[in-house]
């Protein structure tokens, strides 16, 4: 399967990288890091590991217990929506 990064996605994925940086430490930016890469391989081998959302054809995938991955399947692809912080209204969530 091949994955493809919204813009929305990476820049969310860059901000929240940021945020654990200034807030934490890199350490802990890197932990973000590693476990998106895991979460990726995941979904390469199983698109539907994770359940829908309650948005049309879109799943979610929970990084950490304050991030969440929406995520695309389509025909041999998985598109990556956007990655949310839980705090957040998700009535904010543009997907």
């Amino acid at each position: 399967m091949e994955i493809i990064w919204s813009d929305d996605a990476f820049e969310d994925y860059l901000e929240n990288i940021k945020f654990l940086i200034r807030r934490w430490s890199e350490h802990s930016a890197t932990n973000f890091i590693d476990e998106v890469d895991t979460i990726i391989d995941l979904l390469k081998l199983n698109p539907e590991a994770f359940p829908l959302s309650n948005y049309k054809n879109i799943r979610r995938a929970v990084i950490r217990k304050q991030i969440t991955l929406f995520y695309q399947v389509e025909e041999g692809t998985i598109t990556l929506v956007r990655f949310r912080n839980t705090y957040k209204n998700p009535d904010d969530i543009d997907l």
